[in-house]
């Protein structure tokens, strides 16, 4: 293990507001240290090179080790902490702007999933550290910072593809093009019949596939992409719960509190009263 040693930098001032890297660095860390419990303005994406620590997001645990990606969005409640034996290194970027959410949409995270195992840790290494490489305070430099910030986000959105179903059969591609239209259309009140329709196939077909390549139904699925689009305008808009509801999908704001509970265990009220106590 090297010894603890910290290389980072901080950007203090962007006229980009599509997207800018507030910072970025790279980490031996000391057995046990600790950033949290706190929160970031910003999206933090931190990716574990060698070592072992801990994640807390959301109610939740995660033990990490090399590989490892773990998401912080802003205003998350978090802790992370290296292992006291084997402290881990790690690289980082954080970053917000007008398109971050829609980029990290694209990524392998999700509420329920905050953490994701590489299948190329290097080449992910390699574009943090070009980040980091091109920083500085000139233009050309927040350019060529925002273009390695994109290589970054391309590579995460080709590790998410490789998670989805393969398409290597029929069911699976029925599976993608279902899953492609819930991404796409779960604002509007579109129901399995609508999904099935839209693929190409029968009801009783799309469930039988979907359950064979999702584990759940595709009934399940949509109503879990609702909920954790509903929980991200949670965290980051100032819409009312009603305005929220109508948002992602459902007509009825009394209904989506009820499916709401059901999904996250507790009511869209009280998940927004821990934002804000937070």
């Amino acid at each position: 293990m090297e010894t603890a040693a910290k290389q980072s930098y901080k950007q203090n001032y962007t006229d980009n507001v599509e997207l800018s890297i507030f910072n970025c660095g790279h980490e031996y860390c000391r057995p046990g240290h600790t950033w949290g419990p706190g929160v970031r303005d910003h999206y933090l994406i931190h990716l574990v090179v060698a070592g072992r620590g801990s994640y807390q997001v959301g109610g939740s645990r995660y033990a990490l080790a090399p590989g490892d990606l773990f998401l912080a969005k802003p205003n998350q409640l978090i802790t992370y902490t290296a292992d006291t034996a084997d402290p881990w290194e790690y690289y980082w970027v954080g970053f917000n702007g007008a398109c971050a959410n829609r980029l990290i949409q694209a990524a392998p995270f999700t509420d329920a999933e905050p953490c994701h195992h590489c299948t190329d840790p290097q080449a992910v290494r390699s574009a943090l550290y070009e980040i980091y490489l091109s920083r500085g305070t000139e233009p050309q430099d927040e350019a060529r910072m925002t273009g390695y910030l994109y290589l970054f986000m391309a590579l995460l959105m080709k590790e998410a593809q490789e998670t989805m179903p393969r398409a290597g059969t029929t069911g699976s591609q029925y599976v993608l093009a279902a899953v492609k239209f819930i991404q796409f259309n779960y604002s509007h009140n579109i129901s399995v019949d609508d999904i099935a329709e839209a693929v190409g196939v029968s009801r009783s077909h799309l469930y039988r596939v979907f359950i064979a390549a999702m584990g759940q139904s595709p009934i399940d699925y949509l109503t879990k992409y609702r909920i954790g689009e509903a929980c991200s305008l949670l965290k980051n808009s100032a819409l009312s719960i009603a305005e929220i509801a109508a948002s992602v999908g459902f007509s009825d704001q009394f209904y989506f509190s009820r499916v709401f509970k059901r999904v996250k265990g507790i009511p869209p009220s009280r998940y927004l009263a821990g934002i804000q106590k937070a």
